[in-house]
């Protein structure tokens, strides 16, 4: 089992930027990958973007350009920049991680991003 503690979320003007965190624990060979979801209000959960423990990343079109996941394996945690906020960027932010892309079974509690415009 692996828990997962995001933060970082805040209130930001359009156009300012955030920088999430998530702090792995537990089972840390369940974090082989890991990633960046949101879900927007009366919207589904999206991906952002992954990383795996090679540093391969991918990233939701949406955020092409604007975001860089990274991950610091010797602390346990996974980094989302996120610059040139928007206000359709407004969501609550999920860490997950898993055994492989695909399989990302662990999840965190959120934080929530609000970009005013």
């Amino acid at each position: 089992q692996v828990q997962l503690v995001e933060s970082g979320g805040g209130l930001v003007q359009a156009g300012g930027s955030l920088r999430l965190s998530c702090v792995a624990s537990g089972n840390i060979f369940r974090t082989t990958a890991m990633g960046w979801y949101r879900r927007a209000p009366g919207k589904q959960r999206e991906l952002v973007a992954t990383i795996t423990l090679g540093d391969r990343t991918n990233y939701a079109d949406s955020v092409k350009g604007r975001c860089t996941i990274s991950r610091d394996n010797a602390k346990r945690t996974v980094y989302l920049q996120m610059n040139s906020l928007k206000p359709e960027d407004t969501a609550v932010y999920y860490c997950a991680a898993g055994p492989q892309l695909g399989n990302l079974d662990s999840w965190g509690q959120g934080t929530q991003v609000t970009v005013s415009s």
